[in-house]
């Protein structure tokens, strides 16, 4: 049990009550149930990789959208994680690919931008016909220099690079907004239409 509960204190976000009170259910569950588990873990590490082109997480390589052919190839979307690609992707309106970057910048984790995929995009965008990189990392300190970064390695090539717009949320209250996202709504101010 002590070794179940270790093994499950190592999964992310998981405390040591959690793990205890997974090591709990797991014995409450019968092996019928532990068996579909445990294979449906193993299916998962047999069956899903890294698409070869975006490193998006995937059953075939190419991804599902990278070998869509109705995509317009010449917008690459930059993300830090594959949940941020399917949260865009929820979205339903972005018609472009992507490019995970497998995580951020984020030199007090000890991660530098030779962790991150940063050199397949560059020869993604030297080898394809790209002409818009939108960089769509998480809008935090790390997230802004990962973009910097980017922003940085593709100087000189010739495509048009740009960032997700930020502000205010459509539907929310100015006076519930924090200081970092009105002056982000500030800065980025757009002109009214008369």
């Amino acid at each position: 049990m002590n070794r179940l509960a270790e093994v499950f204190g190592r999964l992310p976000g998981i405390g040591q009550k959690t793990a205890e009170r997974l090591t709990y259910y797991v014995l409450r569950a019968t092996r019928e149930e532990m068996s579909d588990f445990a294979h449906a873990i193993m299916d998962v590490k047999n069956t899903v990789a890294h698409c070869s082109r975006c490193h998006n997480i995937t059953e075939s390589d190419p991804c599902p959208i990278c070998a869509d052919s109705r995509r317009d190839s010449g917008v690459i979307c930059v993300v830090e994680e594959p949940k941020d690609l399917f949260a865009i992707e929820a979205a339903g309106n972005y018609r472009g690919v992507y490019h995970v970057l497998m995580g951020r910048i984020a030199p007090l984790d000890g991660v530098g931008p030779e962790a991150l995929t940063i050199a397949s995009l560059i020869e993604r965008v030297k080898g394809e016909t790209v002409t818009e990189v939108i960089i769509a990392t998480n809008p935090n300190l790390e997230g802004d220099g990962t973009a910097m970064a980017i922003a940085k390695a593709l100087e000189g090539l010739d495509v048009r690079v740009t960032r997700l717009a930020r502000g205010l949320p459509t539907g929310s209250a100015i006076e519930y907004a924090n200081a970092s996202i009105l002056a982000d709504a500030l800065a980025g101010r757009t002109m009214v239409s008369q």
